[in-house]
């Protein structure tokens, strides 16, 4: 009969050490003898009633909770094209707002057109393949307007109009139809005529024959797409009147007149409206007060006032267009009004995103030091409780990892606390993980080596824990190397009996090359400040499975190490945050693990860590709504995660984009302050963390380069998992090959 776990001693009471392995009962968990005095796992009896967390899972999980499908490859098509949209967009709305390509200032001093241009009337138009020129009739005055139309004096000249039964000629610009197609047709409905001002009030002297015709074609059906109509109007931006013009703009007219289009300049302020006048105004409150004073007060009696195409007796100037064009036309006004729209949102989003993740960094900052402050107050003479001594069971889960599980093993037998006993659960492995082992356990009756066909680490994890004799249990992985007091120090939180558990300090052992640099500052940077913050909040969502120790009683009260998620130890944590116990940080116990050394290895190891924690962060996802612990834990935990690891990441190539495009066509110096001063603040916070880690500096010279191509491939993976988790994908397990270089910095450092 296996023993039940031993109620928790009050804090502080030492045991005594044992020297030799003694199981939690006179008869201890039987098994197999293998012929090396090994064991293999056989499930040993329950005497608790309710569910035996100690008894190891099938030889192989069910079909359907390891199903080994693709993963889902058609997503990056999606995001290709999801980013090739958000690009489009950017540089559809960005040529809107003459962001792109714009045109300088008109020249002051040119070549004048030809004289018979200059002298003729201020309408062009090509008639049997001729140019005329054409002026109003006497005391008729043709009012137009240039730009718009805009909410602020559109509306109030169009009301000025009407109260003097006016009409005039707008002409108008292609941007700010499709931003007020509304008003378009009001201009339409009250008898006014349209006519062109390009898409983008550009100078058409000063573009190229492609960009004249894209400007001309893309007004043309913003003004389909707002109002049903066509326009063979046109007036040249910053022009005037026909004397005036430039050879440049005449050359540009003259191209838009043998296109069909009429030529529309104004007459010379001087002209007499007696004698019948085109008047310009430039779109502004200024001009809805001039042609308000105009109209009320004529100079001149019997002017009427009318459109040019009226005036000019020319019908057909304005027309309405077929189906097929209209329905171009909204297209290019709703891709206008969607460029626009993602334009802001993205500016908005911009700025919150970097105020979020400054105001993350301050506080990181902060609690971090309120968790220092609060660590020393309680290691003061005075303060302390008194050591904890009692024994401990520490479980190596391995699986093919003949590379590192002797110096791992070695490691722990060198520990400096009193009395370890330590099961390694061989999982099936393939390689020489057992023989290693077990030439350990030969030399050192402290060491226990079961073997099970392979089910997962969970399982080993269970199977260990079926065999652990002690109240206080740690898990490590089976690459892991401990320093020699680790042990002692993780388990000293454990005095408190309100701490279920104690995440260790992890560092990266092989940091030599740019990603093990890279994956370094990110443990010490991320992981660790996080975990300071999650202890001072009470809300910590994961024990590493490097490092971690676990009062046996709460791994009861939890039901044992799930196997729901492939992130297990994440799930393990949010499970007993949920059932009431502490989670703590303990930042002076430290183990040294070996971090993935090449790209595709990474992206292996974190898109199976960000799986699992989407796993297990749907999996507790009540814990929003509960009350006591569990609700601290879901409102600050949860949110956080949902947040900062997957919101922010999932939106991140969006950002990538806009902030690439603000670079390139915004303001460069705009955007290399930001991205500097953002630098700067995560250079400051990294020296803080490498400073409370006691680390060295010297990696901080490739935190740059983290930021700009380190980041952008976590936030890839948050995408390929979240998609998987979308799909209902199942994930198979990822395993790293293992190179035992996990002692490398420990071997470096000095004795």
């Amino acid at each position: 009969m296996s023993p039940r776990p031993r109620a928790n001693r009050p804090a502080g009471q030492a045991r005594t050490a044992r020297t030799t392995p003694a199981p939690r009962s006179s008869g201890g968990p039987q098994g197999f003898v293998t012929a090396r005095g090994s064991r293999t796992a056989e499930p040993p009896q329950s005497s608790h009633g309710a569910r035996d967390f100690r008894t190891p899972p099938p030889s192989r999980p069910a079909p359907n909770r390891r199903a080994r499908r693709r993963d889902p490859r058609a997503h990056w098509l999606l995001l290709l094209l999801t980013l090739a949209v958000a690009a489009t967009a950017l540089l559809f709305g960005g040529y809107g707002r003459h962001e792109i390509a714009p045109t300088a200032a008109p020249a002051r001093e040119c070549a004048t057109a030809p004289e018979a241009v200059r002298t003729g009337g201020p309408v062009l138009t090509e008639s049997d393949g001729r140019l005329r020129s054409a002026h109003l009739p006497a005391r008729t005055v043709a009012l137009t307007y240039d730009g718009g139309p805009d909410p602020s004096w559109t509306p109030r000249l169009l009301d000025v109009l009407a109260a003097h039964h006016a009409k005039a000629t707008f002409f108008l610009t292609g941007t700010e139809i499709a931003a007020h197609p509304g008003l378009v047709r009001r201009i339409r409905d009250e008898g006014h005529q349209i006519g062109s001002h390009t898409y983008t009030d550009a100078d058409l002297a000063q573009t190229g024959t492609w960009r004249a015709r894209l400007e001309l074609a893309l007004t043309q059906n913003t003004l389909a797409g707002a109002a049903g109509l066509g326009t063979h109007l046109l007036r040249l931006p910053h022009t005037a009147s026909v004397g005036t013009l430039c050879a440049a703009e005449w050359s540009a007219g003259r191209r838009a007149v043998d296109a069909g289009y009429v030529l529309v300049a104004a007459d010379a302020p001087g002209r007499s409206l007696k004698r019948g006048a085109v008047r310009q105004y430039t779109g502004s409150p200024a001009a809805v007060t001039e042609t308000e004073r105009l109209l009320a007060h004529p100079p001149v009696k019997g002017l009427h006032f009318t459109t040019v195409g009226a005036g000019l007796g020319m019908n057909g100037v304005t027309y309405p267009v077929d189906g097929g064009n209209e329905a171009k036309g909204r297209a290019v006004v709703w891709a206008q009004a969607f460029s626009r729209a993602f334009a802001d949102g993205m500016t908005w989003l911009m700025a919150a995103a970097g105020v979020i993740t400054v105001a993350r960094l301050v506080l990181l900052f902060a609690v971090a030091r309120v968790h220092v402050r609060r660590t020393r107050r309680q290691r003061r003479r005075g303060n302390r409780p008194p050591p904890v001594t009692d024994p401990v069971t520490v479980i190596v889960p391995a699986y093919n990892e003949e590379a590192g599980i002797e110096a791992t093993l070695r490691s722990l037998l060198a520990s400096t606390h009193e009395y370890v006993q330590i099961i390694v659960v061989d999982d099936g492995s393939s390689d020489r993980t057992f023989e290693i082992a077990e030439s350990v356990r030969a030399k050192d009756a402290r060491v226990m080596v079961i073997r099970q066909p392979n089910a997962g680490k969970a399982a080993a994890l269970n199977t260990g824990l079926s065999w652990a004799h002690f109240d206080i249990v740690v898990m490590i992985d089976g690459d892991t190397v401990f320093d020699r007091d680790a042990i002692r120090r993780l388990i000293q939180p454990l005095a408190d009996p309100r701490v279920g558990a104690v995440s260790g300090n992890t560092k990266v052992g092989n940091r030599q090359g740019i990603l093990g640099r890279w994956q370094h500052l990110e443990y010490v940077i991320g992981f660790n400040l996080d975990r300071r913050m999650y202890d001072v909040l009470e809300c910590m969502p994961t024990v590493p499975g490097a490092i971690g120790a676990f009062r046996r009683q709460a791994l009861v009260d939890v039901g044992g190490v799930s196997e729901d998620t492939l992130a297990e130890d994440t799930d393990l944590t949010m499970a007993l945050c949920r059932a009431g116990w502490r989670v703590v940080y303990e930042e002076s116990a430290i183990a040294w693990t070996e971090a993935p050394s090449t790209v595709r290895q990474l992206w292996k190891q974190r898109y199976r860590w960000c799986y699992g924690t989407l796993q297990a962060m749907w999996k507790h996802r009540r814990a929003l709504v509960e009350r006591g612990a569990g609700g601290k834990f879901g409102r600050r935990g949860l949110t956080y995660l949902t947040v900062f690891q997957m919101l922010l990441p999932l939106l991140a190539p969006l950002v990538d984009v806009f902030a690439v495009y603000g670079l390139c066509f915004q303001s460069a110096a705009r955007a290399g302050t930001v991205w500097l001063g953002f630098t700067a603040i995560q250079v400051v916070c990294a020296v803080f963390a490498l400073r409370l880690d006691k680390e060295r500096f010297e990696p901080l010279w490739t935190l740059p380069l983290q930021i700009v191509v380190y980041r952008q491939l976590m936030y890839l993976v948050v995408v390929q998992s979240v998609v998987t988790a979308l799909l209902g994908s199942r994930l198979r397990w990822h395993r790293m090959q293992r190179t035992g270089t996990a002692m490398d910095t420990l071997l470096r450092q000095p004795t």
